[in-house]
C-alpha cells in the first residue's frame, strides 16, 4: 500500500499500511487517535462524523481514505485552532446549554460552523437548511439554533 498524505487540523499526516478505501472516519478515530469525530448510522446520513474537507462540512464517515489524499481535514478537535481558546461556536454551544447526551454534538458543531464559514448572519431558515442532515435524538433543535446565532452575533466564523 503506498503513503497517502494530508493535512489533519493543520499538521501533515503521512499514513501507510493503511487501505485506501477505509473511510476518514476510521483513520481519524483508530490511527490518529481523534475520537471527537462520532460514527453513527454509517451511511452519512446523521450527521455525527461531519468534518471539514478544505472548509466543506463532509460526512467522513463515507468518504474513502484515498479521496482526501494532499487535502486538508479539520476535526472537532482541530477548530478553534491552536491554543486552549474555543471557537465562538463551541462557547456558544456552553452558554446555552445545548447537549444532553452530546453524540451528535461535534457533528452539529462542524456543519454550524461551515454555515457560518459562508453564511456569517444566516437566517432561521438558513440555519435550518444547513443544519437540515444532522440528527440529534435528544431534540435540542431549537438550542442549536439559538447556539448558533449567539455565535454568528460574536463574529462565528473561524
Amino acid at each position: 500500500m503506498a503513503t497517502i498524505t494530508l493535512t489533519v487540523n493543520q499538521a501533515i499526516r503521512e499514513l501507510s499500511d493503511i487501505d485506501p478505501t477505509t473511510p476518514l472516519l476510521w483513520v481519524l478515530r483508530d490511527h490518529l487517535g481523534l475520537v471527537g469525530t462520532k460514527f453513527g448510522c454509517g451511511k452519512g446520513l446523521c450527521g455525527s462524523c461531519t468534518v471539514h474537507l478544505e472548509g466543506v462540512a463532509v460526512r467522513s464517515c463515507t468518504m474513502p481514505l484515498a479521496s482526501v489524499a494532499g487535502r486538508s481535514v479539520t476535526t472537532i478537535e482541530g477548530l478553534a485552532g491552536e491554543g486552549d481558546e474555543l471557537h465562538p461556536l463551541q462557547e456558544s454551544w456552553i452558554e446555552q446549554d445545548v447537549p444532553q447526551c452530546g453524540y451528535c454534538q461535534a457533528g452539529q458543531i462542524m456543519s454550524a460552523a461551515a454555515l457560518l464559514n459562508g453564511n456569517a448572519k444566516p437566517s432561521d431558515d438558513d440555519i435550518d437548511t444547513a443544519m437540515s442532515g444532522n440528527i440529534c435524538r435528544c431534540g435540542t433543535y431549537q438550542r442549536i439554533r439559538k447556539a448558533i446565532r449567539a455565535a454568528a452575533e460574536k463574529g462565528g466564523a473561524a
